[in-house]
This record gives structure tokens, sequence and C-alpha cells, in this order.
């Protein structure tokens, strides 16, 4: 009768064979020289991370921004009421000023209190997060050494490779925007859109993701420094107030708006329909609820007038700007500022829903100018924006980026399809976009957030 043998092996290097005690079979005697993993050590750092994430946002780091702006307005009002005391004549309003005056210096002492202990908040954070940060990097350190194929290796090579083809696609894979006459308004090739620069939440947090912002195009004296902010409230269709900020800090923070209405909350025939709309000359211009019409609201006067396009004109979501999964609702319209005024974005249904960009003549009321026709279906883009006479289109790429793909000079009447110049997004969507000839900047509106890009010029 034939013997049966059983080898039994364990995968381990080194290992040697010996035999078992009965005999018949062959057992491997398996040593692993290498360390134990110290998952213990990658769980740790894992938690630390969510912790530093957890402790350090956005919110906590304007606190210290809104405690001093706050300080500030309350030194004013103090000095304001300190002048009006040593105006007084009679001995009961000095009485009264002089209460005034000692409830606004509890109030100061509180927001120094606050001031001081977030101060200290902050700096025992920083030790804390730079101590984290140091052991995170030693542990770290000590983890890739069981990195025994370099996958880390590999994966920060893979990424430089990504950036740096990625940036050779920026410069190279698209030849020059059209070529502006300097003559024209003293900038040169669009080539790059860089930032963003400016990237926040409003007061109102992420309940409108529909909007617009930016500054005066053409302000008045005085007026220079101001921003405005129009959210719409309602069905994120209508807006019927336009909120102003004196600087970019008191809108980032909240502070002291004010609000000019237009209309009640109800819609009615001037109430602002979808986000597209601009500030020139202390008006609001934007498209009429439910109807082909422009509005031109006068902030001085609370005033409206309008001008009609012609009575094809797509409105009601007809022609909106939009991308293959997705339609920007209720952007018919857009309103574009750039060196020499104010143009409309629109289409047609006699132009077979192709862009049309008129000029707005900013009287009272305003009226329409030079009128160019395009080849670009409407449909196609999802933002347009003007540059010295040149309108630039964009079209979704990705949830990350958006991309300059198209051109129209007005001068020369020349289309352009072949730009690749690249927007990076902070959120998927961007119902808002206009070119500040003011500051060279792109302002935004994306998802509730408020952001600005650069744009640079050869």
């Amino acid at each position: 009768m034939s013997q049966s043998y059983i080898f039994i092996l364990k995968i381990v290097i080194p290992f040697s064979f010996l035999p078992s005690a009965t005999g018949n079979e062959c057992l491997c005697d398996l040593k692993n020289l290498d360390p134990v993993f110290p998952k213990d050590e990658l769980t740790k750092v894992e938690t630390t991370t969510l912790k530093c994430v957890r402790s350090i946002t956005s919110e906590k780091m304007t606190d210290l921004d809104r405690l001093v702006l706050g300080l500030q307005q309350r030194m004013k009002q103090l000095e304001d009421n300190v002048v009006g005391l040593e105006k007084e004549n009679s001995n009961l309003y000095a009485a009264v000023s002089l209460r005034i005056i000692e409830l606004e210096f509890a109030e100061i002492q509180d927001l120094l209190n606050k001031l001081n202990q977030t101060t200290n908040d902050y700096q025992l954070l920083s030790v804390q997060a730079t101590v984290q940060l140091e052991d995170m990097k030693d542990t770290m350190v000590k983890l890739e050494k069981f990195d025994k194929k370099q996958v880390i290796k590999k994966n920060r090579e893979n990424q430089m490779k990504k950036n740096l083809e990625q940036c050779k696609e920026e410069l190279e894979a698209s030849s020059p925007p059209p070529t502006v006459s300097p003559g024209r308004c003293g900038l040169g090739q669009l080539v790059k859109v860089a930032g963003p620069r400016t990237s926040s939440l409003t007061e109102y947090s992420t309940s409108y993701p529909y909007g617009a912002w930016g500054r005066d195009a053409n302000p008045a004296p005085g007026d220079e420094n101001k921003y405005w902010l129009v959210v719409l409230t309602s069905s994120n269709v209508y807006g019927y107030y336009v909120r102003q900020y004196s600087t970019l800090s008191t809108l980032l923070l909240g502070i002291g708006p004010k609000d000019t209405y237009i209309s009640s909350s109800n819609p009615t025939t001037n109430t602002i329909q979808g986000p597209n709309m601009v500030m020139y000359a202390n008006a609001l211009y934007y498209n009429c609820y439910n109807t082909y019409y422009v509005c031109q609201f006068n902030l001085a006067t609370r005033t409206v007038s309008t001008v009609a396009l012609p009575s094809d004109t797509g409105y009601n979501s007809k022609f909106p700007f939009g991308h293959v999964t997705s339609s920007y609702s209720y952007t018919d319209m857009d309103f574009t500022t750039d060196e020499s005024g104010i143009y409309v974005i629109y289409a047609t249904t006699s132009n077979f829903g192709n862009v049309i960009i008129t000029k707005i003549e900013t009287s009272d009321p305003p009226v329409f100018k030079q009128t160019w026709f395009t080849s670009l279906h409407k449909k196609t883009a999802t933002n347009t924006f003007m540059v010295c006479g040149v309108l630039y289109a964009t079209r979704y790429l990705d949830k990350e980026t958006e991309r300059i793909f198209y051109s129209y000079d007005t001068k020369t009447k020349k289309e352009r399809y072949d730009l690749k110049i690249k927007i990076h997004k902070v959120k998927t969507n961007i119902e808002y976009l206009n070119y500040d000839p003011r500051d060279h900047l792109l302002y935004a509106y994306s998802d509730a957030y408020i952001v600005t890009y650069e744009l640079i010029f050869q």
C-alpha cells in the first residue's frame, strides 16, 4: 500500500523544512523578518487630521476680522457721541448723552474682551496645530518606510507630471486669443484667468444659490469702494432689492448693509428676473419680470425705466445658458460691462437661438445702439463677458473647471471657437459672471459663493 504525504506551506520568507512527528508530513517553519505595519500610528494620523480640519475653519478665521471691524464702528460711534455731548447746552440732554456714552464704553469693553479671548484662542490653536503637524510629519516619515513598492514616490512624480502637462496645455494647447489693439483700451491679449482671488459665502450662507454681485463699473464720486449684492430670494428666480456695502470687508462680514427695494416680494413688472445683471452709474440693469424688456433701476430716484428688445427675444428660460446635463434657469438675458459701457446678450427665434450682442446707451430711459449677430448658439455656453469690445463665452468642462472657448470681436466681427483658457471653480456651477474694467477682475456668483478671478493680459 502506498503512503500519502501532506505538505503544509505558509508563505513567509525565510523558511525551512522540518519533518513532522509522524514522519508523514513536511512542515514549513516560516519567520517574518519585516516589522509589523503600525496601523495604530496611521489611525492616529487620520484622527489628528480630522481634528485639525474641524478646528480650523473659514468661519473661525473671519472671527477676528468681524470683531476688529465691529470695534472700529463702535469707536466711530463713540467719537460722534462725544462730539454731540460737547455741543449740548441742556443739562438734561447732556445727562442722556453721557449715559449713551457709558453704554458705548461698556459695549466697547465687551468687544475688547472678546477680541482678547479670540486672539488667545488663535494663539493656542496655532501652537496646538504646529505640534500636531510636526507629530504627523514625523509619523508619516516612519510610515513611508513601509512603502516598499514606492507608491508614494510614484504618486508624487505622477502628480508633478500632471501639473506640468496641465500648465503646458494652458500655455500652448491653443493659439492666442484675439489681439486687441492697445489703442482701444490699453490691454493686450487675454492669456490666462488666475485665481480665485476671493472666495466666500455671504451673510445668507448657502440659502440662495442664484444671485449676482460686484462693483459699479462707472461709480459716482465717493462710491468707488462700494459693492452691491442681489440674491434671488424667490424660487431662485426673482429678486426685489439691491443690497449695498461700503467695502469688500463689510460685504464679506455682512456688516452695515443698505437695502434699496425695487418692488414688493410678490413679482411685479419691475421685479428682477434671473441672476444676470450689472450696476452702471448708480443704476441696475436687468431682465424685467416675465417680459423681453430691459429694466433700468435708478438707485438714487428709485425709479424704473424700460426698453424692449425684439418681440421674438427669448425669456422665461427659452434660450438660457447651460450645458449637457443642466441649464441655468431664467438666464435668457445676460448683461455685461467693459471699458466702453454696457451690453445685453440674448437670443431670438429669428436668429435661430444664436447669441446677439447689443450696446445699451445709458440714458433715461435707456436706448439701444449698435447690434452684432454671432453664430454661437446660446444654449451651448454657460456664461459670457466682454473685455475691450470682445465677447468671451465659457463652457462647462467638469465640476472643477470651466473653459473660455469662444470669442467675438465687435470691431473686426471675427469669431473664434478654439480658445482653451481655463477657469478653476470653487463650486460646480457659475450662475453669474461679469468683468469689471476698473480692476480687471471677473466677478462670479457660484452656488451661493461670491468669487473673483484676475484676468492676465499679455
